[in-house]
């Protein structure tokens, strides 16, 4: 249940990072599986990878993790255990390019946020629409323009790994 952050290494990530003012632009959901420490996460399809794989794919292997405030209380055996249905509903969907809102395709603090807010009611941050981002950076307005041309959803309803990791619901438990 504990929300894992780090700047990946990927294509859009600085992109992601100047629209949001964030220095995160991926995120995803610890899960333990017999011992083993994994991340959930919406990379390709929604998969289940080595929690060590997953922080060697970050920029400069740093993380932070964050922990919901009460998390004894609130994530109990049976709160985990739905976070763990719903997050599977998930499993393999296809990564979500174009940041939308609906649920064929999915990206990494989209899935995040819903599976907080399906299993527990939980809102880890305010959604926000793609026209609040800072969309004026070149590096930015070249990406948006590859993914969707002349026709950009401002209105489009979404949620990014910084808005997540600034949420008071989350307080830092580790950064590496």
């Amino acid at each position: 249940g504990d929300v894992v952050f780090h700047t990946s290494q990927s294509a859009q990530s600085k992109a992601i990072q100047l629209a949001t003012h964030s220095r995160f632009s991926h995120v995803g959901l610890i899960h333990i599986d017999h011992g083993r420490t994994l991340v959930y996460e919406a990379v390709g399809p929604v998969k289940l990878t080595a929690l060590d794989v997953w922080i060697a794919r970050g920029e400069g292997k740093h993380f932070v993790a964050m922990r919901l405030k009460d998390a004894e209380q609130k994530l109990n055996p049976e709160n985990l255990r739905a976070l763990q249905t719903v997050g599977a509903s998930y499993r393999n969907r296809p990564y979500d390019f174009a940041f939308g809102w609906g649920d064929d395709r999915i990206y990494c603090s989209e899935l995040v946020w819903k599976i907080y807010k399906q299993a527990l009611g939980i809102e880890l941050g305010s959604l926000q629409r793609l026209g609040d981002f800072d969309l004026t950076h070149p590096v930015v307005r070249e990406k948006m323009h590859q993914r969707y041309g002349d026709h950009i959803p401002l209105n489009e309803p979404v949620i990014s790994p910084g808005t997540i990791a600034a949420s008071p619901l989350l307080e830092k438990v580790f950064e590496e």
